[in-house]
Order: structure tokens, then sequence, then C-alpha cells
């Protein structure tokens, strides 16, 4: 049987790209799609639900993964698909992902990153290509997983950072290593915003530094201190 699909998008302060998005979703043929808002001080909430297309959740607070779990509580599908407000799918991707997912020995998944800008941002573009196959990525990849395996884990873990990666280790090690993992050909497209704004190569060594102190068992409270929030 083709599963249906839930898509949680994780909003704070998007604004200038929920429409966009819920349009984009609209044309790809998507069949539910929750908006877990963490208090955005401008108009998100508002444009979301102007948009009609989508079920709107708040939160008093902003976390991330808090917010990625209420969505997911609110869904009723067989599939939930995580989606960042500044991403965007290849045309086919929904149906692929369902396809894949008709396998019932496929847990999850995600789909190949393309950053946009120069020459840096294709760069990092191959490299999460072949690490992803090691399990290492993030949310921004597009993570998704069968409901009951969402149960399973009891969610993201609510920290202020790493909740995404901490979830994608996880689903790595239940898939048996990656074996029953759907790591889809098709693109997801990210913003470069962050290159823009914060500048490519402080960007990445951000993220370097934050992956090797987590690593090194540093607590996700104290990484949260050397992230360049972009939004």
């Amino acid at each position: 049987m083709i599963p249906s699909v839930a898509i949680v998008v994780p909003t704070l302060n998007e604004e200038s790209t929920i429409s966009g998005l819920l349009e984009h979703l609209a044309t790809l043929g998507a069949q539910e799609i929750i908006v877990a808002d963490g208090n955005s001080t401008d108009r998100t909430v508002e444009r979301a639900q102007e948009n009609g297309r989508a079920c709107v959740v708040t939160l008093p607070t902003p976390n991330r993964g808090h917010q990625m779990n209420t969505g997911a509580n609110a869904a009723r599908s067989d599939v939930l698909l995580f989606l960042h407000a500044d991403t965007r799918l290849g045309p086919g991707a929904i149906q692929t992902l369902r396809a894949a997912m008709a396998n019932p020995e496929v847990l999850g998944g995600n789909f190949d990153i393309r950053y946009e800008g120069g020459w840096i941002s294709a760069t990092f573009s191959r490299v999460n290509r072949w690490r992803r196959r090691w399990g290492v990525f993030y949310g921004d990849s597009g993570i998704f997983c069968r409901r009951e395996v969402f149960q399973t884990f009891r969610g993201y873990r609510t920290w202020p950072i790493m909740e995404d990666y901490e979830f994608a280790r996880r689903l790595w090690q239940q898939s048996d290593h990656g074996r029953c993992l759907a790591l889809l050909d098709d693109p997801i497209e990210v913003s470069g915003r962050r290159w823009r704004d914060r500048g490519a190569f402080s960007t990445l060594a951000s993220w370097v530094l934050i992956q090797a102190l987590y690593s090194l068992g540093v607590a996700p409270e104290r990484l949260a201190r050397l992230y360049l929030v972009v939004r």
C-alpha cells in the first residue's frame, strides 16, 4: 500500500518564506501540511493561516525539537516528513518518497541536499551527499520516517541544537546502519541565506567546531552559544 505523507514545518519568524513554501508544496501534491510555530514575532502565523493549505499549531516558546514533536503529534498520515521553511523539493520528490516507503522494510530517509550559492556551496553539497551514507545528516536534508518509528523514538530531543543530527543517528542505528533507509536522489534545494548573511567560511567553521565538540561530549546547551542563527 502506498502510504500517506504529512509534512511538518517548524517556523520562527519565517514571514518571508512560509507562503512560498506552502504554495510550492501544493504544486507537488502534498496531502497534509502542518506548520508548527515557535511564537514568531512577525506575520509567519498569519501568512500560514491565510494560505489555507496548512494546519497551524503554535507554541509559547521557540524550540525546534518541541515544535516538530507537536506538529508530528497533530499529523494523521503514515509517514512524517520534516522540512525547513527555506527549502524546496524536486518536482517528483513526494511521489518518490511514497514509493520508497511502500516497502515495509524502509524506516525512513532523506533527500539529496543542494545548497544554493557558489563553489563552496557546491562542494559542501557533495560532501553531504557522501557522508549521509554513513548516517551523518541534518534537518535541512528533509528527514522522514514512519509514524511508528517516530513514536518509538519518542520524537526529537528538545535540545537547543543538534536535535536533528541526534535523531538522524538513531534512525541510522535502528535501520541496521542505513540498510533500511531510503537515501533518495531527488534534490532538496536549501537557501544560501546562511552563506550570504554570515559568510561561507565563518558558517562552515562554526559547524565544524560544533560537530567536533558534540562528538567530544559537550552539551547542546553549551554548543548553542556557538551557533550562528540565520533566519
